[in-house]
């Protein structure tokens, strides 16, 4: 959405309800999530941004004291709506029929549809916020701990219904998020030909069944020799 120079010279009012500075705080983070995306956080400026989002330069500022507190509210902002959105997915598109993994299954699904609709997100989160200094990887570790709780919360019924093996949680936790986010990043480049139900299949059968095959799994005619 590039605006030409006459509607950039265009004055602004300034926002002064909560709802319109809240409107236009989004616009400008949906204007900057774009940027960011195409361009990479260290080659974005201000100015490409209010060039996005249709606004002068200096208007930005009356939202964003900087490129580096805008980036910080985008990714707080973003990593909220997916947790909503696993949230949604795991309770609401769950029976009680459905078994003890189901809630997993869920929320890995979720994810991934998630991701793969919002592919900017994903540029976002693992590629430029673990190159950008110390500020943003604290601030990443915190946004990655809260998905760490919300998967900790799942291990742990499922450890209490005898699904997951007994273990400490909030290690199995980390690894499966770890897990989920390589096949999010895997997954800007390549599908594999899988939709995001298959590739959340594959991952929670991986780790129900782990890598070691059952009995008798893999048997072949060439096995056979007396």
């Amino acid at each position: 959405m590039v605006r030409d120079s006459a509607e950039l010279s265009r004055p602004l009012r300034r926002a002064v309800s909560d709802a319109d500075k809240a409107a236009r705080r989004a616009d400008i983070c949906s204007a900057a999530k774009t940027v960011f995306a195409e361009q990479g956080y260290h080659a974005t400026t201000i100015a490409d941004i209010a060039r996005e989002a249709g606004v002068s330069y200096g208007s930005i500022y009356w939202y964003y004291e900087s490129k580096e507190t805008l980036f910080h509210e985008l990714m707080s902002a973003e990593a909220a709506a997916l947790r909503e959105h696993i949230a949604a997915a795991a309770v609401g598109e769950v029976s009680l029929d459905s078994g003890p993994a189901a809630p997993l299954k869920a929320a890995v699904r979720a994810t991934l549809e998630f991701y793969d609709a919002d592919r900017a997100l994903v540029k976002l989160l693992f590629r430029d916020a673990f190159a950008l200094g110390t500020a943003f990887e604290l601030h990443l570790y915190s946004i990655n701990t809260s998905f760490v709780e919300d998967v900790e919360r799942l291990v742990v019924m499922a450890q209490r219904q005898g699904v997951f093996a007994d273990g400490p949680s909030r290690m199995l936790a980390f690894a499966i998020t770890a897990l989920i986010g390589q096949m999010a990043h895997r997954r800007l480049t390549t599908d594999d030909g899988w939709t995001a139900a298959v590739a959340a299949d594959f991952a929670v059968g991986l780790l129900l069944n782990g890598l070691l095959s059952r009995p008798g799994a893999g048997d072949s005619a060439g096995d056979s020799e007396p």
